[in-house]
């Protein structure tokens, strides 16, 4: 997969990408990841990406010529672009996994009080949003993003199973996990895992999913 992310301060992902199962994924040619400065792509002496907007208000707003401009210097025939908002549809597991499975992915990080609304009108496929809250920018939501989408990328996880045992792949939490010493600080490893009955184990585990889903996310039950 080739994924290239657009925004003010492409310095930002150096290092998140370097690390860990994301570093072997790109040693291994299964990601590409470009980091695209917009303000390269804007007009006369001064670079100027953003400007007032229309109508008054506080704060900036992204210009349309150099955000589109960087789009487009990027788009390919099976390009989807993905600008990272906060009012955007939120991010799942489920979306992850889907995003997984296209080529060439464009993210347009967010910046300011936000882009010229015909950027999204001319160039955009997807918004999604992390979470009901506001970053400084959506350079850290860009690195979330690549990093839930790149662990369904077939070759990147060992065991490529574990994506779909985690929390939220079937719509709840992951069961409790426990592993050496038997017992720490005076607190043992409950009893069913140390059977050998995988029918007993998996029985436990699902309850045990549903009863801390239910206790902090009870949302998710109902949705589920």
């Amino acid at each position: 997969m080739d994924i290239d992310i657009l925004s003010l301060f492409p310095e930002y992902f150096q290092g998140p990408f370097d690390v860990s199962m994301l570093k072997r994924a790109r040693e291994k040619k299964l990601i590409n990841v470009n980091a695209v400065d917009i303000r390269s792509f804007a007009a006369g002496k001064h670079k100027q990406v953003d400007d007032r907007p229309y109508g008054g208000g506080p704060g900036m707003v992204l210009m349309p010529q150099p955000v589109i401009d960087a789009i487009r210097s990027c788009r390919k025939v099976k390009s989807h672009v993905v600008y990272l908002t906060p009012q955007g549809n939120p991010f799942t597991a489920k979306r992850a996994e889907e995003l997984s499975k296209e080529k060439h992915l464009i993210i347009l990080c967010g910046h300011y009080e936000g882009i010229d609304e015909r950027v999204m009108d001319l160039e955009v496929d997807e918004e999604i949003s992390i979470g009901d809250y506001v970053l400084t920018s959506a350079c850290p939501a860009a690195i979330v993003l690549v990093d839930a989408i790149t662990r369904f990328i077939p070759g990147v996880i060992g065991h490529e199973d574990a994506v779909y045992q985690d929390s939220f792949s079937d719509g709840i939490f992951d069961a409790p996990h426990y592993t050496r010493p038997h017992e720490f600080e005076h607190h043992l490893v409950p009893e069913i895992l140390l059977g050998g009955d995988h029918a007993k184990i998996a029985s436990w585990r699902e309850e045990k999913r549903r009863e801390k889903t239910k206790r902090v996310r009870p949302d998710l039950i109902q949705k589920r």
